[in-house]
């Protein structure tokens, strides 16, 4: 039983030990060419246990020239690693190499050549053409402005300019008209349901006719007809008066024909239209009820509400309001395409400087990696040539070992090469140099390509200014005029 516990417990200890130890034979390390590690190594190859036995042996033969088994494949082992190690660095290198090609600085530089031309010879592109469609624009403010002096010198209204109404105010005018329309009616109805056969829905319905014709032409009577009493022309002026004159005739004899349909519907059936033109050439005031006369009265004050309303709708003067307006749309146009066009000027301007500023960032930024790369490049192949250096130690190390236990166990001469000192052959290091830039060289290049983005900026930041100052010329090109005179 004590036999099978310690043979339990060995196999143990073999299982514990090995996943304690490393699967490979080098030092746990960051380097890219990580050192083997001698003693593990002697230990994987069994090399005291090899010696030993070709010690006893006698082998290698003591006149032996040549490195026997054992020595080869302690010198392949160590080859091999160099081999390794240099397809490493020589994957680095490349990889070193591509970053260097992707940097791409000539591309950059030329580019930025350029760039300095065609970026500001687009930019007064945008200039040109802006200034082609406010020259347009000022041209037709030009023609609304002198439309609106000779509309005031020849109509007297050099001293004071169009009363424009707001569209808040111009809709308010309207929906007063509206609501005097719907109260008319609505009043007018009350009056005229009695006697209507209808009641009150006939009543409505006469009403809304008498107040549409009392109010809506009132107010187009107004506007269109009586506001003509304002011009200067005397055939003008004689229809605004024969309309004024239209007006009060038409506001009497409907109003008194509505109150003569309220009396006459309440006792007669038929025939109430002739019967109320009688009345209205008979007796024309002969109303009985005070009730007719409140209706009378209140129709008429409708009338002329919307006769006040039709004539202060806009400017008095017909034409005045509408030759005003145009100009005003003109010069609002014309001020907000300037502006427009200014907006966009700056917002390409500052556009264009906010990507200058990323482009010297840019190059700033490959230029420290650029050393960066050429850095660890350099530190790269410096360590491949330390662990050249190590390999050959390590196969000197394990030879050592090797020949040490070898001629311990041997009862003949050890071989001469035994005491000759092992040298790796070392494998050269090509490094492609021809996208490597010189600090000095790069940073004059770059300080070169800042210094002319920079006088590309202020170019472009010149022709911004050049620009606004086309722009305002245009309004002495064409000047505006207030009564005549230049403003």
């Amino acid at each position: 039983m004590q036999v099978l516990t310690m043979a339990k417990f060995e196999s143990l200890t073999r299982l514990y030990d090995s996943l304690r130890e490393s699967s490979h034979d080098f030092r746990i390390t960051t380097d890219p060419f990580p050192p083997l590690d001698p003693e593990k190594l002697a230990k994987s190859m069994e090399i005291e246990r090899k010696a030993a036995e070709n010690g006893k042996a006698n082998i290698p033969a003591r006149n032996a020239r040549e490195l026997d088994e054992v020595e080869r494949t302690i010198v392949e082992r160590v080859e091999s690693q160099r081999d390794d190690a240099f397809q490493i660095l020589e994957e680095q290198l490349n990889t070193y190499a591509t970053r260097l090609r992707n940097l791409d600085f000539d591309g950059h530089f030329s580019q930025i050549e350029m760039t300095n031309h065609s970026s500001v010879e687009d930019y007064q592109a945008d200039v040109t053409k802006g200034r082609d469609e406010l020259f347009i624009r000022r041209k037709n403010l030009k023609a609304t402005d002198e439309e609106l002096e000779e509309f005031r010198r020849r109509n007297g209204l050099e001293k004071r300019i169009a009363r424009v109404r707001g569209a808040l105010e111009t809709g308010l005018k309207i929906l007063f008209v509206a609501l005097l329309l719907l109260i008319e009616t609505g009043v007018n109805g009350i009056y005229l349901a009695k006697g209507n056969d209808s009641g009150l829905v006939g009543g409505i319905g006469y009403a809304f006719g008498f107040a549409f014709v009392n109010v809506i032409g009132t107010f187009l009577l107004a506007l269109f007809g009586i506001r003509q009493l304002n011009r200067r022309f005397f055939g003008l002026k004689l229809i605004g008066f024969v309309s004024l004159l239209f007006w009060l005739a038409l506001a009497i004899a409907l109003n008194l024909a509505m109150a003569h349909y309220r009396e006459i519907s309440a006792t007669a059936v038929d025939n109430i239209g002739p019967l109320v033109r009688q009345r209205l050439v008979s007796a024309p005031l002969g109303l009985s009820d005070i009730d007719s006369f409140v209706l009378f009265a209140g129709g008429l004050l409708f009338s002329i509400a919307a006769l006040l309303d039709g004539l202060f709708m806009t400017d008095p003067y017909p034409g005045y309001a509408g030759t005003y307006q145009r100009y005003v749309n003109a010069r609002d146009d014309y001020a907000a395409e300037r502006e427009h066009r200014v907006e966009g000027l700056k917002d390409i301007r500052d556009d264009h400087n906010e990507k200058i500023e990323g482009i010297v960032q840019g190059l700033s930024k490959r230029r420290k990696e650029c050393a960066s790369i050429i850095d660890a490049r350099t530190r790269m192949t410096k360590l491949f040539g330390e662990h050249q250096t190590q390999l050959e130690s390590v196969g000197r190390k394990l030879l050592a070992i090797y020949r040490e236990e070898n001629r311990a166990a041997r009862t003949e001469e050890e071989p001469k090469h035994f005491k000759a000192q092992y040298k790796m052959e070392r494998r050269k290091v090509i490094i492609d140099t021809s996208d490597d830039w010189s600090d000095k060289d790069l940073s004059e290049r770059i300080q070169t390509a800042q210094a002319d983005l920079s006088a590309q900026m202020k170019r472009i930041s010149k022709a911004f200014e050049d620009a606004v100052t086309a722009y305002h010329e245009l309004d002495h090109i064409y000047p505006e005029t207030i009564n005549g005179s230049p403003a």
